[in-house]
Formats: structure tokens, sequence, C-alpha cells
């Protein structure tokens, strides 16, 4: 059985593609020999460009090939496209800046990290406290707008406990943050 890694199979790949599409580019962030993007970059030096160690302008970039009607090939480690480069990446394709909804699962992907976004004012004040207290790392994701209260200042919060605010025997609804003066109504 033969081996092959998967990055040369990538930098074959694209030189395959680069011969048959005059369209494709490969950017690179100083890493064509790891990413194995030299390959390309030796068959087709023109369109190969090192944007050097800067992957926020490395997908800058890239999606301004694009919008020009190139595709282009954006190479470097996982952990700086997704770590260093995300916030350019969401906002080319969202296009919005301002109305984060992933960054819940960012930070929950953190080990080790704590997650809290409260529904109301009264849960935020418990959080806070809760924050405080806690031995380790806390995002704390709060809103902008003015909420219905719907917790009493007798609530219980405690980090890593679910709450249920109203009881049925249908249908069981999961909410957290602002979402859930939403979910009440539901």
């Amino acid at each position: 059985m033969s081996k092959k890694s998967t990055r040369q199979a990538y930098g074959e790949a694209l030189v395959e593609l680069g011969r048959i599409n005059n369209d494709i580019v490969v950017l690179d962030a100083d890493l064509s020999k790891s990413t194995k993007t030299d390959l390309f970059k030796k068959e087709f030096p023109k369109r190969h460009l090192n944007i050097g160690i800067a992957e926020a302008d490395l997908m800058g970039t890239a999606a301004g090939f694009a919008t020009c009607g190139k595709i282009p090939f954006a190479s470097t480690f996982a952990m700086f496209a997704a770590g260093r480069a995300f916030e350019q990446i969401r906002n080319t394709i969202d296009g919005g800046s301002h109305q984060s909804i992933e960054d819940i699962a960012l930070m929950r992907a953190i080990p080790g990290m704590v997650v809290l976004c409260p529904c109301d004012a009264v849960e935020t004040k418990k959080m806070v406290f809760a924050a405080a207290e806690y031995n380790g790392p806390v995002y704390l994701r709060l809103g902008r707008l003015d909420v219905e209260t719907v917790l009493d200042d007798n609530y219980d919060f405690q980090i890593g406990i679910a709450n249920t605010l109203r009881d049925g025997d249908d249908v069981t609804i999961v909410s957290t943050g602002l979402l859930t003066q939403e979910a009440l109504k539901a």
C-alpha cells in the first residue's frame, strides 16, 4: 500500500488544476515548502504570490482575487487560517461585522473555556459575580438591546447548570442568551 501526505497531494492537484485553468492563483503565507504550493510556484511563478507571514492579508487578498474572477487557493497552517484570519474570512463571506453568531462556538471550542450568555439583566449580574469567583477563563457574551426581564432576584445561577423556566410535557425548547425571551413566547 502506497503512502502520500495530503499536503503533497494538494500541491500536485494545484499544479494539475493550474494547467487546465488559467484563473487559478495560489497565495501562500511564507510556507510554500510546507504547504507544497512550491510545486505550483515552480510551474506558474506569475500565478503564485507569497503574501508573507500575514494571514489576515492573505485572506483579504484571496477575496480580492475572487471578486475579479480568479479562483484563489490561500495556503497556510490551520491554526493561522482559522485563528488569525478568521475575521477576514467571516466578514468577506458574510459581509457583516457587528453581529456575531459564531463567537459562542469559537470560545466553546477552547479547552477549559467557560462560556456564559445571560438572558436578561438579572442573570447578567449573577454571571458577572460567578465569573469573578471562577478559577479559569470565562467568556461572558452580552447583548446591546434592552430585553424583557424573565428572572427574579431569587434566581440561583450556577456555572454549568441548566435551568427550567417553564414546565411542559410535549416539547423541549433549549435557548441561551437573548433568545430566551423568544423561546418562552414559543
